[in-house]
């Protein structure tokens, strides 16, 4: 089984490699879902397809917006870049990018965003030349299973973990009524995780609380995804690929999620440390989606629409050198802090005494603020992708 995970930028990109992931997928500045995301240049698209298939890992592109009449005249030009550089396969929902890109023979992945929920939306899509479905997220893992048997020469991926959508998949008009920022063209913003009141027609006006919590109600805010523990049961579904959300998040958020689900699907970790490292990210109440129906209770999470933050990411290990660490520094500690280190795989995990630290030129620090560098002590260099983190 594939372990796809996001990149949002070089460094998440990366990141996600090193701790593990099979493939990743990214975006370029244009024609994509997450438009407030980093995203890749064009340069940075290259040198990303370069660098994945180095290791022998792959590359797919988000080229999954609802296009406008505008975007078709500059698709093209773009989808031929794609094809160049070989990208490994391009993400698509729209039937006129689809068209466009089988046209630029690219190999084609079905968004999430077009809602296959049957082995007939799979089977026409496959006769159409796509090689995937990314199926949507409410699928049952019987309805997976059945998709699977009957439509066999289709490759099947699901997302696994992360950020959930109030709306079918993904297809939104919330925050397009609200904001005039669609959702469908890449520039949601998450109106579901607003907070609201409740107004009966005839009392304009006046509004009433509808929840016992003082900050209102929130009405559409859904729990996030965890299948940390079905990752068994997915394989023998017949999907081919799990996938990660999250290109919006952080760099330790991409190395700690993805290296968690490739210790499940090696079987190399015990899953209750698992999900105790899932909690450790930055992430909402975990729930487990659809997967054994709508009968749940407990998809919406009414108390707040915040992030449970136990863990405070500080940096990357960056350098080496006699025999300090060189710290790039995302995040503020100081000396007497217990922080931890950890790595790909989980054999190079420690705790770390900050007893002494260093500005980059050898001064003695008492602190390292964010977006500085400084070298702590070491009695053994840290494996490559390093990341430090500390209990909030």
């Amino acid at each position: 089984m594939e372990l796809l995970s996001p990149a949002g930028s070089p460094e998440k990109l990366r990141h996600a490699l090193l701790y593990g992931a099979d493939a990743v997928y990214t975006a370029g500045r244009r024609f994509g879902l997450r438009a407030k995301a980093t995203n890749l240049t064009d340069p940075e698209l290259e040198e990303a397809v370069r660098f994945a298939h180095s290791l022998g890992r792959k590359v797919f592109v988000t080229v999954n917006i609802y296009a406008r009449n505008r975007d078709l005249d500059e698709l093209p030009a773009y989808l031929d870049f794609l094809k160049r550089i070989e990208v490994d396969a391009v993400i698509v929902s729209d039937p006129g990018v689809f068209t466009l890109a089988r046209d630029a023979g690219l190999t084609i992945h079905i968004s999430t965003q077009a809602n296959v929920t049957s082995w007939g939306s799979a089977k026409f899509w496959c006769d159409q030349g796509a090689s995937r479905i990314i199926l949507a997220r409410e699928l049952t893992i019987d309805e997976i299973r059945e998709i699977k048997r009957k439509v066999p020469q289709i490759e099947l991926e699901m997302f696994v973990h992360g950020a959930m959508c109030i709306a079918w998949s993904g297809r939104c008009l919330i925050s397009a009524f609200l904001t005039d920022r669609s959702a469908n063209r890449g520039l949601c913003t998450q109106p579901c995780r607003w907070e609201y009141d409740l107004m009966e027609r005839q009392r304009p006006g006046e509004t009433f609380t509808v929840s016992e919590d003082e900050r209102g109600t929130y009405f559409f805010n859904s729990r996030d995804l965890s299948l940390i523990d079905r990752i068994p049961e997915l394989v023998e579904a017949g999907l081919d690929s799990v996938k990660i959300e999250g290109r919006m998040k952080s760099l330790y958020y991409t190395a700690a999620v993805t290296r968690a689900y490739r210790a499940a699907i090696d079987g190399s970790v015990p899953v209750p440390r698992l999900r105790e490292e899932l909690e450790k990210v930055s992430h909402r109440p975990y729930y487990e989606g659809f997967i054994d129906g709508f009968q749940s209770t407990d998809a919406q999470y009414y108390p707040s629409a915040a992030y449970i933050q136990d863990y405070r990411f500080l940096g990357e290990v960056c350098g080496w050198r006699d025999d300090k660490m060189e710290i790039d520094c995302k995040a503020k500690f100081v000396v007497g802090d217990e922080i931890e280190m950890i790595a790909p795989g989980f054999d190079g995990d420690r705790f770390i005494d900050v007893d002494r630290m260093f500005e980059e030129d050898g001064t003695p620090a008492e602190s390292a603020r964010p977006n500085t560098k400084v070298l702590i002590p070491c009695d053994k260099k840290p494996p490559q992708g390093a990341i430090l983190r500390k209990k909030a």
